[in-house]
């Protein structure tokens, strides 16, 4: 079956200088190690790339910032949603005028409790005002962060009326029945696995790949997994190794702990500082994962 996006995509990490500005050579940097190690695509800015930390402005570079480094526009799929409609529509028109088509999309995050009605209509003015026919939206279904959930129906009128602009979910709620249902629903719509270890069942019930964390850091066993779903001599050691690591980045604060895992894998102890509200791990946490970090597989 044939997606708009698929394959193994990275949540990508940001870094950031000692004015916890963005890296913006440093990022560039590891999103050509990205793929390189297997990735097909950077989903930079979301969750994982404490996207929303970043002003507006700071956004746009550090898109510009990978573009302008070589990686390709069709290799990129920036996060473009926030809580405010108008900035929503300001951030994916930059995308696209910088040649890049997809994007995922948070719902405006910050009322809770809203109606299905209010989301709909949230992305309907969103895509509306947006009015290019080249947008791909990845819809971004993270409960537990933004309090907003993406109902079936939603999807499926989000999918009925915008069917060449709304492709794909990502799905973070780490809910493999929620994605097995989205994928059995509307075949060719597709469904992107947000926890690293739901990668291969999601496979093998119609999804089309992932946007993960961990994938900062196992990129090549992701990638073994979405290329040889039906050979279990090479899957099993991979899935093993994707589990062990996702269970270790779960162990203490998940952002902080994937770029503390990063700096350990890169030998760059730059990569532990993050924006508050998020803190670096304390040294006796860091320790602690120093050790663990040198016995996975």
């Amino acid at each position: 079956m044939t997606f708009a996006v698929s394959g193994v995509n990275c949540a990508a990490a940001t870094p950031l200088n000692a004015d916890l500005s963005p890296d913006l050579g440093l990022f560039a940097e590891h999103c050509h190690r990205l793929l390189a190690e297997g990735c097909h695509g950077i989903a930079l800015l979301g969750t994982t790339g404490e996207a929303n930390s970043f002003s507006i402005a700071e956004r746009k570079l550090i898109l510009e910032a990978a573009l302008e480094a070589g990686i390709a526009g069709d290799q990129l799929i920036p996060g473009t949603g926030v809580a405010a409609g108008p900035e929503t529509v300001e951030l994916t028109r930059h995308a696209l005028d910088h040649g890049v088509s997809k994007v995922v999309m948070l719902p405006p995050f910050y009322y809770k409790g809203v109606s299905d009605e209010g989301v709909y209509a949230a992305y309907a003015r969103i895509i509306e005002a947006i009015g290019d026919s080249r947008l791909k939206v990845i819809l971004y279904h993270i409960p537990q962060v933004s309090a907003v959930p993406l109902s079936l129906p939603l999807i499926g009128r989000l999918i009925a009326a915008f069917p060449d602009t709304v492709v794909g979910i990502k799905d973070s709620a780490g809910d493999l029945a929620n994605m097995q249902a989205i994928a059995a629903a509307h075949p060719g719509f597709a469904v992107l696995a947000g926890a690293d270890p739901l990668l291969l069942p999601l496979l093998q019930s119609g999804g089309a790949g992932c946007i993960t964390a961990t994938s900062n850091l196992i990129a090549d066993s992701l990638r073994t997994v979405y290329d040889h779903t039906d050979d279990a001599a090479l899957v099993e050691p991979a899935q093993a190794r994707i589990n062990a690591w996702r269970a270790l980045s779960n162990s203490y604060v998940q952002i902080p702990t994937i770029k503390a895992m990063v700096g350990l894998k890169t030998g760059n102890a730059g990569w532990n500082r993050v924006r508050p509200p998020m803190l670096p791990l304390a040294a006796a946490q860091l320790a602690e994962l120093e050790q663990k970090f040198a016995a996975l597989p």
